[in-house]
């Protein structure tokens, strides 16, 4: 159990599963879920087990599109980040982000798509880097 391994093990959660913890809300009241794709890798699945339940992040990218998955525990609410997307493009569920259930705001930063949630299961689409 040496420490670069779980330095690796971090990183890969936090960058290329895109599972973090809030701050401003610790102990995973509130998750930030913002995947980094690329660097070749196109699909990557990560959960975490919280005091509040299972986490997990579940993403795609073929044909141009990326498919998240997201599984935000009982009682907490997440921050999803979809990157280089907008609310005319992204889907979740199949219907626009801002009007699909359990959505609970929506709003761009930069380039990107940030996007409230509460728990459950979600599955947005949206293009790709």
């Amino acid at each position: 159990n040496h420490y670069a391994f779980g330095a690796i093990g971090d990183w890969m959660y936090r960058t290329i599963g895109g599972l973090d913890v809030d701050d401003a809300a610790p102990g995973y009241k509130h998750e930030i879920i913002a995947p980094v794709v690329g660097g070749g890798i196109t699909s990557a699945k990560t959960e975490l087990q919280t005091s509040y339940g299972l986490l997990g992040s579940d993403w795609r990218v073929a044909n141009g599109a990326m498919t998240l998955t997201v599984t935000v525990p009982a009682n907490t609410t997440a921050s999803v980040t979809l990157r280089n997307t907008t609310a005319a493009t992204a889907r979740e569920g199949g219907v626009a982000v801002s009007t699909a259930a359990g959505v609970r705001s929506v709003r761009a930063e930069g380039k990107d798509l940030v996007v409230t949630i509460g728990s459950g299961r979600y599955v947005f689409d949206a293009a790709a880097q």
